[in-house]
């Protein structure tokens, strides 16, 4: 009854997920053409307001650059980025703020999707091993005292593929490591100020050096990767940020989680809860707090509402370790954002990592989408000899914000619904998708191998998202009219099902409908190198 059931809100998931992407689509398409223009209007108005040089006149090409390629900021996309276009024979100076190793409470866990963009770059083997990593195959999901297991599927892959988790500045300070062992990248400490412009175009950026020195530095091509708090991206992008919510987080030591080398994801009250493994004897606790304000850490207030609201819902099994992890006392708070890739296309320049695109951190996507970004603009970049023709690679480098949307979009997206989703809620509706989404993850088979073959990045396909979305919206109705289909059950369903469409279509719409799922449509799609 169940498999029959399951089968018949696949069947009708399906059509409606197809219907509603295909109007939906057609309605947007004219306000996708508007933005667009829009943005092309603002870049111009923009690059007005960067530094322009003063006191210099450089024209040419290569004989005034220090460099082929400048990156601002060497965090993960930075220094992968570095290492790629140094081994592909470019001449890369890399500027990083702080070179000592970064101590961060996310950016831990790299879905198996993100370790083979890794291979693909040629960065697992030193990157990855010597670093107490552990492997990751999957999620375990607890709600209510019942729990699942969620394995990724790597059937088909070879056994060294599997998601990875470590502590995150091991993981840099490797990448940088790598990147600096190139002879033709040269890493440097310093802080930019600006970028410097002249006539429209990027020329290369401003920076005082780790002794407080003003220095210049100049290329065809600048880069920026500074990461979320990016003080560059505004010259280069329309960011609009939301911060919907903010982690918590702590360290257990010693600690057996209840399934080993898993995530496990507690669909708590009022949002979710977060462990995974970051070394053979750490474990990674985040503890999700809805908006941005989160109790005092100072006062007491933190630890009182972990001992009394948090702790109640962790396994009995981490307990005792999350209550000891609590009185150590090393809590961490961080932000939680979320920013939707809006460019405005500038010559000379190209933004890339959390600077230019950033997701709900719950389902650890981040390095995935960073690691796939910079495989398709290595792909983009290789043919090319000369990159001192601005306006012409600019308007080449657009089809990068089309080739990576399919990968980046369908991440993206699953983020910021998934979070919505697992979120508690008072309203009955919400209940019911968030039951309904446990209990169709629950079931196996293809309804839990396609939620985390995207989830993982293994198969980021946008459309197969809509389609295991609708699906346990549908599951859910489905439940809901069985036994009988009673008038108030039957309204809790169409409000489920306009609930699900409220959270999904606009992260759609704010990731660019016809990019997301018809790329080929956009002129860009089809530039070629001259």
């Amino acid at each position: 009854m169940v498999e029959s059931s399951s089968l018949l809100g696949w069947i009708l998931a399906s059509i409606l997920g197809l219907l509603g992407v295909y109007f939906y689509s057609a309605a947007r398409r004219n306000v996708e053409a508007n933005r667009r223009r829009a943005l092309s209007e603002e870049s111009s108005d923009s690059v007005r307001n960067l530094t322009t040089t003063k006191g210099e006149h450089r024209s040419g090409g290569d004989a005034n650059a220090d460099a082929d390629v400048i990156i601002v900021g060497a965090g993960v996309a930075g220094a992968a980025l570095a290492h790629t276009l140094g081994k592909d024979g470019r001449k890369v100076h890399v500027i990083e703020r702080d070179l000592t190793e970064p101590d961060r409470i996310v950016g831990e866990l790299l879905q198996p999707g993100g370790y083979l963009k890794l291979i693909e770059l040629g960065l697992q083997a030193d990157c990855v091993e010597g670093i107490d990593a552990q492997r990751v195959f999957g999620y375990a999901l607890f709600k209510d005292g019942k729990h699942t297991q969620l394995a990724y599927p790597l059937e088909k892959f070879h056994s060294d593929v599997s998601g990875r988790s470590f502590h995150n500045g091991r993981f840099i300070q490797r990448m940088r490591e790598k990147a600096a062992s190139l002879p033709n990248v040269r890493l440097v400490q310093g802080s930019v100020t600006s970028l410097l412009e002249e006539n429209g175009t990027i020329k290369g950026v401003q920076y005082k050096n780790k002794d407080g020195e003003q220095q210049t530095a100049y290329a065809p091509l600048t880069i920026v990767c500074d990461g979320c708090f990016s003080n560059l991206r505004r010259s280069l992008c329309n960011p609009k940020v939301d911060v919907p919510s903010c982690f918590v987080g702590l360290v257990l030591e010693n600690c057996d989680l209840p399934c080993a080398n898993h995530g496990h994801v507690i669909l708590g009250d009022p949002s979710p809860i977060l462990f995974y493994p970051i070394s053979s004897t750490e474990v990674r606790c985040l503890v999700d707090v809805p908006g941005q304000k989160v109790p005092s850490i100072s006062n007491g207030e933190m630890t009182t509402y972990l001992k009394t609201v948090v702790a109640p819902q962790i396994p009995k099994q981490i307990y005792d370790s999350f209550v000891a992890a609590v009185d150590k006392g090393n809590i961490r708070t961080m932000p939680n954002r979320s920013m939707p890739a809006a460019p405005y296309p500038t010559p000379g320049a190209l933004l890339m990592g959390d600077a230019f695109n950033m997701r709900h951190p719950l389902t650890g996507g981040g390095m995935t989408v960073a690691l796939s970004d910079i495989v398709v603009l290595r792909n983009l970049l290789r043919p090319l000899k000369d990159l001192n023709d601005a306006p012409t690679l600019c308007k080449y480098l657009e089809s990068f914000y089309t080739l990576r949307k399919p990968v980046a979009s369908t991440i993206n997206t699953l983020a910021g619904a998934l979070y919505k989703v697992f979120c508690a809620s008072p309203d009955k509706a919400r209940q019911e998708m968030r039951e309904a989404c446990f209990d169709y993850l629950s079931l196996g088979g293809v309804f839990s191998s396609g939620p985390v073959s995207l989830l993982s990045g293994l198969n980021p396909r946008p459309l197969s998202l809509v389609l295991h979305f609708f699906a346990v919206a549908v599951y859910g109705v489905g439940r809901l009219l069985v036994p009988f289909p009673w008038p108030k059950r039957i309204w809790i369903g169409a409000r489920l099902i306009l609930g699900a469409s409220g959270i999904i279509f606009p992260i759609i719409k704010a990731e660019g409908v016809r990019q997301m799922f018809f790329p080929a449509t956009v002129p860009a799609y089809y530039r070629a190198p001259r």
